[in-house]
């Protein structure tokens, strides 16, 4: 197997591992009710939930882009 194939692979595991604990742990009730904006205190900062909110998204779209690289460095991959 390739480097380049490897350290996509364990960053993929490693993001999808955290990406799950960050769903699992934030977990509610209405979690799919596709409320996407972000609210702000009166101070004009983020919340916790915001910021959560955020990391999951940024996490998820990350997994997606490392799947594609890792399914687009296997077609590089010698075939046995």
């Amino acid at each position: 197997m390739s480097v380049t194939y490897q350290v996509l692979l364990w960053l993929g595991i490693l993001v999808a591992l955290v990406f799950s604990v960050l769903v699992i742990l934030t977990g509610k009730g209405d979690a799919m009710s596709g409320g996407g904006s972000i609210r702000t205190s009166y101070k004009g900062k983020a919340s916790f939930d915001d910021q959560v909110s955020n990391w999951t998204l940024y996490l998820g779209a990350t997994f997606m882009v490392l799947m594609l690289a890792i399914d687009f460095t296997s077609r590089f991959l010698p075939k046995k």
